[in-house]
């Protein structure tokens, strides 16, 4: 898909929003929802999904980007608390091109640690559910 185009009420994201998909919550406020990713390149790999109808961060209102950037450094330093990595990746595609697999706004952050390796971008297999529930926890106790 090209960096322009329609949006899809249907993808994942929307769903979830919607409380139609199945999603680990960490934080959910007015402005955005922080999921723990399923398909996480590193543990502790959590989404932050803005509520505004976006299909990347170019259709994103500056009001909602500003607010989801600003969750994202909330839950950045919570991961940090809580889990002890040696460095956070901020991450954000636009368009399939850049990597974009899901066509709605968001951003990752995901944690990393000096000598391991992260899985690939929607390349790493599901994560346990309970897994990533115990993981979400120690973020939220953190927050």
């Amino acid at each position: 898909m090209s960096l322009h185009g329609s949006y899809d009420d249907q993808n994942i994201f929307a769903r979830i929003l919607r409380g139609e998909a199945p999603a680990v919550k960490v934080l959910e406020d007015d402005q955005v929802l922080a999921i723990m990713d399923v398909f996480p390149q590193s543990e502790g790999h959590v989404l932050v999904i803005p509520k505004a109808r976006a299909r990347n961060l170019l259709d994103l209102p500056a009001e909602a980007a500003s607010a989801a950037i600003a969750r994202a450094r909330l839950i950045a330093r919570a991961v940090e608390t809580a889990l002890k990595p040696d460095g956070i990746m901020l991450a954000q595609f636009s368009g399939a091109p850049a990597g974009q697999t899901v066509f709605h706004a968001h951003f990752h952050v995901i944690p990393r640690w000096e000598g391991r390796k992260i899985a690939g971008h929607g390349q790493a297999g599901q994560a346990d559910v309970k897994a990533l529930e115990a993981l979400a926890e120690r973020i939220r106790a953190a927050l």
